[in-house]
């Protein structure tokens, strides 16, 4: 995910007359009640010394649960999801609005981002080499979540006359709790649409203008430099609004086509660098590896032993891939398909690719290449204090062997917030649809409130409110991952039936019979 558990940088605008006063108000407003909606939502639970969050556990022991009942389909399934990727069983006439690959990149835009960058390494400062274990781990648990809730986006999706999509949990969760009762049912889905609108707009939105706003003004001369006036936060965010608009205003094609282009390309020049660190220390490697794996069941000098680098690791890998929310099946279920459980299986790769791959890359990175901030964030860890910025970290890593790197990763951590700051437009959009109903002029004034929070989030800092907005995402995993196990013997149907048609040869023909594609997946 691209909202780290801390607060915004404020730009510098926040102490400059009237807009600090508004700041300063809204903060003020919203610190009491996001500190018991935290303690609501972020519920400890404590194991001796230790506490970590419930939500963290629930999203755990779904991944272990979904990953035995599908028979580790994350492993035995990646050949399957790579020709699905690729197009092998796709049709042009599929129903849909974008194909695989580009359902793929929209949800990892919404992923892979600031909290693989900065995620990473916070982890490496409250876990050291060990917390990587564990989030590889958490990784590899949660493809089996994404796979189950992705393949539940399609199935119970709606295409409209226009041949526009509505689907993810909005479709699927009233299908899942009408067993306790209509209002039940509607009570719990509109909870999940109010969280994904919250953050939507503010988290998903406002943190990133944030951030993109913050590392442009750091590289240009800070508060000192071009961009150091409240002036000239207001003429950025309404810039980064018009760039912002000219993608969302297209819907989820235009978004689709975006991110096709710039997720593969943001990857690929963060992992170029990641592997130049790591070529250049190749010498070093197995000894990282070593550090990891010994890191991981015998944490020297770290709270908690081997439980608390365990829970670190878990908690960075929760946060980043979003595995269980539901966020990701609602840009999946506009895919081009008819049979739903092939973009659960195109979903496997978004852990994989968030987690497993770049994260694992950045930790490698991080601890080949030994640079003093890292040790003095252990160090300062280890001594009571906060964990460092790990922006930082990553940043003076890459730097050792690359010491003009951090501008270029100044750049690929706006592009990354760019990416999910559009993508969690289509999120909100479908709530809001859910709640106010479908329309042009509604969906319109979504937009118009959505931009407007985009500039506001570079004037403003509404530190309390992100805060608050963040917990609310992890309401949706809640609600969710219960509507997800209710409906588990749907998605095992049709992926009993999908393997067996692949096996039998009857995915290569394109010319299915109607009354087979209709059994296959049936559209609402």
């Amino acid at each position: 995910m691209n909202a780290p558990r801390s607060l915004p940088m404020a730009p510098a605008s926040e102490e400059v007359g009237w807009l600090g006063s508004v700041d300063a108000a809204i903060n003020s407003f919203f610190e009491p009640i996001t500190a018991v909606f935290s303690a609501i939502v972020f519920f400890p639970i404590t194991i001796g010394e230790l506490s970590f969050p419930a939500v963290v556990a629930w999203l755990i022991i779904a991944g272990i649960v979904f990953t035995v009942y599908f028979g580790f389909i994350q492993f035995r399934g990646l050949k399957v999801s790579a020709q699905v990727v690729r197009g092998k069983y796709s049709s042009k006439d599929d129903p849909g609005e974008v194909p695989h690959f580009q359902a793929l990149t929209s949800a990892l835009s919404g992923t892979v981002g600031l909290g693989n960058i900065a995620g990473v390494g916070a982890a490496m400062a409250l876990g050291g080499p060990g917390a990587t274990f564990w989030m590889i781990l958490a990784g590899l648990l949660g493809m089996a979540s994404k796979f189950a809730e992705c393949t539940l986006g399609v199935k119970y999706r709606e295409v409209h006359a226009d041949g526009s999509v509505s689907g993810g949990p909005f479709k699927y969760l009233p299908v899942a709790f009408k067993r306790f009762g209509r209002w039940p049912a509607k009570i719990l889905t509109g909870i999940f649409a109010v969280a994904i609108l919250l953050f939507g707009v503010a988290g998903g939105n406002m943190f990133q203008a944030n951030q993109t706003f913050a590392q442009i003004q750091n590289v240009t001369g800070g508060e000192d430099g071009l961009l150091g006036s409240a002036g000239a936060a207001l003429v950025f965010g309404v810039i980064l609004a018009v760039l912002v608009a000219v993608v969302i205003l297209g819907g989820i094609k235009s978004i689709g086509a975006t991110t096709s282009k710039l997720v593969p390309a943001m990857a690929a020049v963060y992992i170029l660098a990641c592997l130049f660190v790591i070529v250049v220390n190749f010498e070093n490697v197995p000894a990282a590896f070593g550090a990891i794996i010994d890191g991981a069941f015998r944490p020297e000098g770290f709270a908690g032993g081997v439980i608390g680098v365990m829970i670190v690791g878990f908690q960075r890998a929760s946060f980043s891939n979003e595995a269980g929310v539901g966020s990701a099946a609602i840009a999946h279920s506009a895919v081009k398909t008819r049979r739903p459980v092939s973009e659960g299986f195109v979903a496997l790769f978004e852990p994989l690719v968030d987690t497993v791959l770049v994260c694992t890359m950045t930790a490698l990175a991080i601890i080949l290449a030994g640079a003093p901030s890292l040790q003095a964030g252990i160090d300062q860890v280890q001594g009571g204090g906060d964990a460092p910025d790990g922006v930082i970290l990553t940043s003076d890593a890459f730097a050792t062997v690359l010491p003009w790197f951090p501008l270029v990763l100044s750049i690929a951590v706006a592009l990354f917030a760019y990416s999910t700051l559009i993508t969690w437009s289509y999120y909100g959009l479908k709530s809001w649809e859910y709640l106010f109903g479908r329309g042009r002029r509604r969906e319109i004034a979504y937009k118009v409130i959505f931009l407007t929070f985009t500039v506001a989030g570079c004037v403003l800092s509404f530190s309390q409110v992100i805060s608050f907005t963040d917990a609310a995402l992890f309401v949706c995993a809640f609600v969710n991952l219960l509507g997800v196990y209710l409906l588990l013997p749907v998605v095992k149907r049709e992926m009993k039936e999908y393997l067996a048609d692949r096996k039998s040869g009857k995915l290569e023909m394109l010319g299915i019979e109607d009354e087979d594609v209709e059994e296959a997946a049936p559209q609402r």
